[in-house]
């Protein structure tokens, strides 16, 4: 499971602009368009988003996702940004009882107390400020350090914080591969804003509460795909990552635009509507329209209209179709 959010364009009304606000540009300005956060949890082997919150532009994601976290279970393995990281929010999402990995900023200093065999180590971790917080009680993580070999003379360093303190469950090889899944939820907003929604850049709805029914109707969709998704890659063993979104996503179109509804004749008694009442005459019918004279092809009448400069007028009456022929192509 992957925990991420994004920004969506709304349509420009004042209602809009007051509940949802307008985000800072430069020079002191506003955006040209209302934007909501959305924050999402998404699974990162289907790309089926589970749940999510729905709030203004000026409210923070961490602020979003408390909301979020206190709706994880036991079993999943939540992955999470360096941005979304805060003791107050770890403990939180701890509290639920799922597994949590989260990137954070190496500037972070947890206490040490013991080095694993795998290369990762145990520590504990407190607020990093506000009130009281030399009195906390303090959380044990593990902490997983690595560098990534791209070819650049000063790779970045990562560092990692898990609830998972036994190297026999997973180590820190395995904890380091993993956490590079968390950037599929990047793919799941893409499916959802640039394929999904295609050219609707904007949303259409321009009041808060149908702007909300909006966005879930295209979570709900986008589920619904996914969920078709992962049925087909199970019946011919595939992985789902291998299905193509785009495809799936223009097959459930083509699949809607070309449905028919054709009922038939119990369908008002089973429907518990009434039949409908036969037509006291028969339904008028247009006459059909006399078929329109066909013009001669243009370079006819120009070829006319040159006979009829070059040749006397009693030429065109008396002579041959084969000397008309000779006069025009001499």
């Amino acid at each position: 499971m992957s925990i991420d959010g994004t920004i969506l364009d709304l349509a420009d009304s004042v209602v809009n602009a007051e509940f949802f606000g307008r985000p800072p540009v430069s020079r002191g300005e506003q955006s040209a368009f209302p934007q909501a956060r959305l924050v999402a949890l998404a699974e990162c082997g289907t790309h089926a988003i589970l749940d999510a919150v729905i709030g203004p532009c000026t409210t923070s994601e961490i602020e979003l996702s408390r909301e979020l976290a206190g709706r994880f279970e036991p079993g999943m393995l939540v992955l999470a940004d360096r941005g979304f990281y805060g003791f107050r929010l770890w403990e939180q999402a701890a509290a639920t009882g799922a597994d949590l990995l989260w990137r954070v900023k190496t500037n972070l200093r947890p206490r040490h107390l013991e080095t694993l065999a795998d290369g990762s180590w145990l520590a504990t971790i407190i607020p990093t400020s506000g009130p009281g917080r030399q009195s906390t009680t303090p959380l044990t993580v593990r902490v997983v350090d690595y560098t990534i070999d791209d070819g650049r003379d000063n790779p970045d360093g990562y560092r990692l914080l898990t609830t998972i303190l036994d190297p026999g469950e997973a180590s820190a090889e395995e904890l380091a591969t993993v956490y590079s899944e968390r950037w599929e939820i990047e793919s799941v907003f893409d499916e959802l804003k640039a394929h999904q929604r295609a050219q609707r850049m904007v949303m259409r709805s321009k009041s808060p509460d149908l702007v909300k029914q909006e966005i879930w109707g295209h979570l709900c969709c986008h589920y619904a795909i996914r969920t078709l998704m992962v049925e087909a890659a199970q019946h011919a063993h595939r992985d789902p990552d291998r299905v193509s979104s785009i495809a799936a996503l223009r097959i459930a179109r083509r699949s809607v635009a070309q449905g028919d509804f054709s009922p038939s004749a119990t369908w008002p008694r089973q429907s518990g509507l009434a039949p409908r009442h036969p037509r006291p005459r028969p339904r008028p019918t247009a006459e059909p329209r006399a078929a329109t004279p066909v013009k001669p092809p243009r370079h006819q009448t120009q070829g006319l209209k040159m006979a009829r400069q070059t040749l006397p007028p009693r030429a065109l009456a008396t002579t041959p179709p084969r000397a008309r022929n000779r006069h025009l192509n001499p």
